[in-house]
Formats: C-alpha cells, structure tokens, sequence
C-alpha cells in the first residue's frame, strides 16, 4: 500500500459496531431496534443489517470453487431414443454441457448418446425402470471415454411424493455403484432434497431432511457390503434454489461443510460427490410469467456463488405449458450468460470473507445440524417420514409462508405485488387451490391459493362477458390520494378486475356522486386520513343513498372505522389487509352483482 493510501485510510477509520449501534439508535428515535432493522428469516436465524470486521469469520471447509467446469444442463423428455437424441445434439449445439434424460420406456443408449461427445458432455438419467440394463448398455457406449454424469432413480424423491418406499431400489443402487466403480465422475445414486423446499420447507429444513435421508441410505447401502468411501464417492445431491438470494448462497455453503461433517463420522476425508441445483417450482407463478426469467436468474446466480457443480434451469413457461424451443433456449442462456459474461465462472469463491455471508452460512449449519440430530435422535429419516413428523413440521413453515404472501409481507411479483394488468390468463391455466395431502410431500407453487382467487375472476368473466370494473375516487389531499390510489391499484389489480386510474374529483361530495352513477362494480375512496375524519362518512352515506349494489373499499385505516362500516362501507384496504381474504370477499359481492 502506498503512502497515499495509507493517507487515506487513516482519514476513514473503521466504524465500530458500538459506534454504529449508537447512532442507529438515536435514528430510531425509540423504535425497537429488531422489529425495524432485524429480518427474521423463516430458517429462524436473525439477520442482522449491518456486518463487519469485529464479526467473526469462520470460513467453511468444502465449499468448492466456481469453474468453467460448471454444468449448464437441460432436461429432455425421452419419447423415443431417436428423438431425445436429437433434442439433445441441439442442446449442445446451443451451448449446454449437460444433459438430463427422463426416460420412461425402454430406449436404446447408443441410438440415444450417438454423437455426444462424453468426453465434454455430462449426461445424467432420470430412469422409472430397469436402471441396471440400461446403465450397461451406457456403459458400452462410453468405453475408453470420461463418462460424466448422474443416475436417478427417485430413491427418495419417489418416496416422499408417494409415502411407499421401494425396497428393491436399494438393490438397484448397489448394483450401480459396482458397475460405475471405473468411472468415478459418473455418479450412481442421486439424493434430491428439492421435493422438501417446493413443497413449503425452509433452506434449514432442505439441508436437515437431505442429510437424514443420506444417513438412511447409507445404512441400506453398507448392509448389503458397499464401503462406505465408494457409497460418498458415488452420491449426487439435487437441491432446489430458493429465492432469498444470499440466504440460499449460504444454504449450498452450509450444506457442503455439514456433508463433510457427516462424511468424517463414517471414516472419509474426502468426498468426490457432486452437488446440482435446481430453479424452485415454489417461487414460479403463471401470472405475469416472464418475471419467472428474473427468478431464475438470481436463483442460479445464488448457487453458482453457493459454488454447486451443475444448474438445471426449468423454462420460465414450463408451468403452464409444453416449454418451446424459445424458453428452453433462453433457460440455457442463462447460466451462460453469468458464467462466461458475468465472469461468475472465472474467479474462485467470490463470497468468501464476505462477513454477511460468513454469518448467514454458520447460522444455517448450526440450525441445519440441530434439526438434524433431533430427527436421527428420534429413529432416523425413515420413522420420522412415516410418523408424519418431516411432513408436519414442513407444513407449518409452509403456513407461515403462505400468510406471509396472503399478507403480501412476502412479495411475488405480478403474483401478489406489482400485477400486470394488461395481461389476461384463461382460467384453465390458474389453479383451483391447494390440496396438499399431509402423508406426503406435494411440490407445488407458492402462488396456488392467489391464483384460485383470480381463477374465479376469469369464470365470472366467461361466464357474464363482463370484467369488474374497479374506480379509484379520489379528492383532498393531493399527495395521500396519489399514493392511496397507486396502492389500491395495485393491491386491487391482483384479482384480475379490470382497475381504472385514479380519477380525482373537487371535493367529497362530487366524488361521491360521480362514483355512484359510474359504470363501475367496485369503488375505492382514496384521500389522506383528515380528509377521512372530515367527510368520509359523508361520502358513504351520500354513496350509499345512490347505490346499494356496488362494492365501496376504502384505502387507508380510518379511526372510525365501524361507524363507516355501520353506514355502508365494504371493507378496506391497507399495507395490513390480507389480499386473499379481501379480494374473495369483494368477487363474492361482486359475483352477485353480476349475477342477479
């Protein structure tokens, strides 16, 4: 460091986090310091909002380097062998270095790899059946060559969506570790932990449940005499990525230590797995679907920093539809883009000393090792599946999550925040509702509850040729009834009701009656809370002695709220109202509206 720096460095002394809490406190003006400032993250760790050189870094053993060797894959569904070879060649003329058949038939390996150069190409198979014989005939096929890859047999995957455990698979695994032993990149049993996150779970529980699962098959494993090195040595872990960006990052870091941790209990120093992540179905929405493209990318920006050794990025439209060649395409370019573009793929552990990081990391394995001890004290993966207790404790985190998105405290863009109202969806594509069985693991999109609601909107316009129109009166205040208007916009937009903009009117009293004699089906009163004390009970009554058919909503949280509600205001609409409950109650008044 040259003089001039240490000149500089010497004018900017590091701030303690003494001197930081000291003035954050005095900016609070006597907020609680962990309600304003503390996110509490449903893995039940605290974050905090401010890190730094005092805080204690205990970088993570195992956490992997980014590389150019990071796997772009892309999932083919194998009709017949002819044809997912041909999908497959264009996937690599596109630019993807693996590829992953899901194989449900009886297809031929050569037929299927011919032209693949296995050498530079990883090639990974999901197989419903007769994995042995078709492991052998790949086998043929990469003679002399690097084979590079995974099998998947839904050992477990399998297990958690339909609560029946195949025992044979355990056979079937073993089989596969013998006849993989000569090619140590190609991995023959796969342990996916992405069912737990998609199906509700938080990041500590995804790592818990994966390494209980680990534990169990390895006990399956040794009893029918595989060394527990060649059982490590052969294990591909598939997990799914989150949207809490650095959080994620730590559940991939924390989650390659703890993998360590175990690996030492059964004697292994050194473990040659392979980690792939995967885009989340939990975080995909139908509505608005292209900012599904801008999950994705932070998702895989999330693991590719979590340092993973492949990524599998679904389509952004592959939940509603065939993906096309389009969405396949830019799926792919994704990964490519933050890996040769983006330089994510050119340096090493970019994260590491990042104190946040760091912090998030240890508290995720700490919290991750506890849950993970609890259900191996209790009897292991398997009992603690089948009494329900894995299940049990998911659903309650999943609630939790889902009253988050009812309360929109956790945003969705154009699910439940920001909805693209020029856009229509046909009611085929939307969900009816969820209907999780509690026995097993259903993955399934956050969104589903929100895009019943909306469903019911595109059957009342199928079925009335009307959409709701929705009007924001607004008067008074110029500065509040903007911003109440622009929030009810978009609070209200969710429903799929056609909203209007703001309209401002003189005073009250026009407001009033201008709303009343509109063509609208749902009025909002939009102004600042004096002008509310002042005239909104005016506005009601005078609204009210109009129409009794049209729905009125309020923006704000009035004082008086019952005796507005006692004179004919429907309901309103603020940063604490639920948007499930409110837009269903509105459709339903509205739907009678219509209807009568």
């Amino acid at each position: 460091m040259n003089d001039k720096n240490k000149s500089l460095f010497s004018e900017f002394p590091p701030v303690t986090t003494e001197q930081w809490m000291e003035r954050v406190t005095a900016d609070l003006k006597g907020a609680d310091f962990d309600k304003k400032l503390v996110w509490k993250n449903l893995s039940g760790i605290n974050i905090q909002p401010c890190y730094n050189f005092e805080n204690k870094i205990t970088q993570l053993k195992n956490t992997g380097e980014n590389s150019q060797s990071l796997v772009n894959y892309r999932s083919i569904v194998v009709a017949t062998a002819e044809s997912g070879n041909k999908l497959a060649l264009k996937a690599v003329e596109e630019g993807m270095n693996g590829i992953i058949f899901q194989i449900k038939e009886n297809v031929s390996a050569a037929t299927l790899l011919n032209g693949i150069d296995l050498n530079e190409i990883s090639v990974s198979f999901e197989l419903a059946d007769n994995a042995v014989a078709f492991t052998a005939d790949v086998i043929k096929v990469a003679k002399g060559k690097d084979l590079k890859g995974y099998i998947d047999t839904g050992i477990i995957s399998n297990y958690v969506t339909t609560g029946s455990f195949d025992g044979n698979q355990v056979e079937v695994a073993a089989e596969l570790v013998k006849m993989t032993a000569d090619y140590p990149n190609f991995k023959a049993i796969t342990i996916s932990g992405t069912e737990y996150l998609d199906s509700g779970a938080n990041q500590v529980q995804e790592i818990a449940y994966t390494l209980n699962s680990l534990v169990f098959l390895i006990e399956k494993l040794t009893e029918k005499g595989i060394d527990a090195k060649a059982i490590f040595n052969n294990f591909n872990f598939k997990l799914a990525i989150g949207l809490e960006y650095f959080v994620e990052i730590g559940k991939f870091r924390a989650f390659n230590s703890l993998l360590a941790e175990v690996a030492a209990k059964y004697g292994v120093a050194e473990v040659s797995k392979t980690v792939m992540a995967k885009t989340s179905i939990w975080s995909k929405s139908i509505t608005d679907a292209n900012t599904n493209m801008l999950r994705a990318t932070t998702e895989a920006m999330s693991a590719i920093l979590g340092n993973v050794d492949g990524v599998l990025i679904d389509p952004y439209d592959k939940e509603f539809k065939e993906p096309s060649d389009f969405s396949s395409r830019i799926a792919g370019n994704i990964t490519t883009i933050l890996r040769e573009e983006s330089y994510f793929g050119k340096v090493t552990n970019p994260v590491d000393g990042s104190y946040y990081v760091e912090e998030v990391t240890s508290k995720i394995a700490e919290k991750a090792l506890e849950l993970f001890k609890s259900i191996e004290a209790a009897g292991g993966f398997y009992k603690a599946f089948e009494n329900e207790t894995i299940q049990q404790q998911i659903a309650e985190i999943r609630l939790q999550k889902l009253k988050l998105i009812s309360q929109r405290r956790l945003p969705m863009v154009g699910v439940n925040k920001y909805p693209n109202l020029m856009e229509t969806v046909s009611a085929d594509l939307l969900s009816k509702g969820s209907a999780d069985n509690p026995k097993v693991l259903t993955p399934r999109r956050a969104s589903l509850e929100i895009e019943a609601m909306r469903r019911k909107t595109e059957e009342l316009v199928a079925e009335t040729n009307v959409r709701p129109i929705v009007q924001l009166a607004s008067y008074g205040n110029l500065t509040m009834r903007k911003a109440r208007a622009a929030f009810a916009y978009d609070f209200i937009g969710v429903s799929g009701f056609d909203v209007h903009q703001e309209e401002s009117f003189e005073s009250a009293a026009v407001a009033a009656e201008k709303s009343a004699k509109s063509d609208s089906h749902v009025v909002v009163i939009c102004s600042s809370d004096q002008d509310y004390d002042e005239t909104a009970l005016d506005f009601i009554k005078a609204f009210r002695a109009i129409t009794t058919s049209k729905v009125l909503l309020l923006a704000g949280a009035p004082k008086n709220l019952d005796e507005l509600t006692e004179a004919g205001l429907d309901g309103i609409v603020n940063m604490r109202t639920d948007v499930l409950k409110t837009l269903s109650s509105i459709q339903e008044k509205v739907q009678k509206t219509l209807k009568s």
